[in-house]
């Protein structure tokens, strides 16, 4: 098996390449992943100690196609009988190029969809509808990036909740007190965090405005944010601007991250669009009640009010309201704590992985989905 991704920076779709790789049955797969640029490797080490190896293209850009040569000598000469793709971008190239490679060493193709494909540029979206019903399966990790779909891709597309390695993290809530020291918080202040790269889709604006009016409205809250991402300078900018540098910790990248997570108190996530956070699978296996925007996949498994508290897109005084309505209410962060946690069952990684193996035995022996 062959993954394909651009890039294996700590984002969401390469954190769960990760967690995969750790449950896959290796007595089966021989798997090894392929990366387009050579700056996103903050996860090559962490899929290197569990056997699979990783091979950068090397390009300084996407856009240097010199990538799709190397890809294409890879192909040919690693006899891989599946390539997984996890990037639409470079999904759409890899389909091009098996088909200029001998049959013999054509192998199976297969996508998984991480988002939906309205927020694809417009040369990704009709590239990969031109691509497209080259795959052999298709898969998609909430169902609104499956309705995204072109409709022949729609059809035979599956929706598959990806997940996390549920057992490994609860096991950092062992480290909850030295975290928290670590960021010099007491028992007594509540401690919200999030876990996000500094991208558009995250909105880290409207996190930072919330911030600040919950700042003005409960001014013992603090939070932990952790990320990083082409957007960082606004990010820094934006949080000097509205004087948060006491209320708010932004950490910058941290191989640690989920740790860190195991020391708050709440977990939030602020943003325009989502497939399905990864991060909000980590924060259910950390047991921490959510609040979260209601955008992608997040509605599909949270409901308001029940297992999480869900707001508008865009809307910071909303955010922030909720904020503070929790951190006032211990019996609330308890019970959506709770709910979490049960959550947390349908997020074990170990779930997702079988199916996902399921549709390769299919694949192989049939050709098709």
């Amino acid at each position: 098996m062959l993954w394909l991704i651009k890039g294996l920076g700590p984002g969401g779709a390469e954190g769960l390449l990760v967690a995969a790789a750790g449950a896959h049955d290796r007595d089966a797969y021989d798997i090894e992943t392929v990366y387009l640029l050579p700056w996103k490797d903050h996860l090559v080490a962490r899929l290197e100690t569990l056997g699979v190896p990783c091979t950068c293209l090397d390009v300084s850009s996407e856009r240097d196609l010199r990538w799709v040569l190397r890809l294409r000598r890879l192909l040919r000469e690693g006899n891989f009988d599946i390539v997984h793709m996890h990037s639409p971008y470079a999904a759409a190239f890899a389909r091009a190029t098996s088909l200029t490679l001998p049959r013999r060493h054509r192998p199976k193709l297969i996508t998984t969809e991480h988002n939906p494909w309205t927020r694809y540029k417009r040369p990704t979206r009709l590239a990969n509808a031109a691509t497209a019903p080259l795959d052999s399966a298709v898969i998609a990790v909430s169902e609104e990036a499956r309705q995204s779909l072109p409709p022949r891709q729609r059809t035979r597309a599956r929706t598959l909740v990806h997940g996390v390695s549920v057992d490994d993290i609860g096991a950092l809530l062992a480290e909850r007190d030295e975290a928290r020291a670590e960021l010099g918080v007491d028992r007594s202040t509540v401690l919200v965090g999030t876990v996000a790269n500094y991208h558009p889709k995250k909105d880290w604006p409207n996190l930072l405005r919330a911030a600040r009016r919950v700042a003005e409205l409960a001014p013992s809250v603090r939070f932990c944010l952790v990320g990083q991402g082409p957007l960082e300078a606004e990010v820094h900018a934006l949080h000097r601007e509205l004087g948060l540098e006491d209320v708010v910790t932004l950490t910058g990248y941290r191989a640690d991250a989920v740790r860190l997570m195991a020391g708050c108190d709440i977990f939030v996530l602020g943003s325009r669009w989502e497939g399905l956070p990864v991060a909000l699978m980590e924060a259910c296996a950390l047991h921490l009640p959510i609040v979260a925007t209601s955008v992608g996949g997040i509605p599909d498994y949270f409901t308001d009010g029940e297992d999480a508290l869900l707001v508008p897109p865009g809307d910071p005084g909303a955010l922030a309201d909720t904020i503070v309505r929790l951190a006032g209410d211990a019996e609330l962060r308890e019970r959506l704590a709770e709910a979490s946690a049960e959550h947390a069952k349908q997020f074990d990684i170990h779930v997702a992985v079988e199916t996902i193996e399921s549709i390769y035995a299919e694949v192989l022996a049939n050709g098709h989905s």
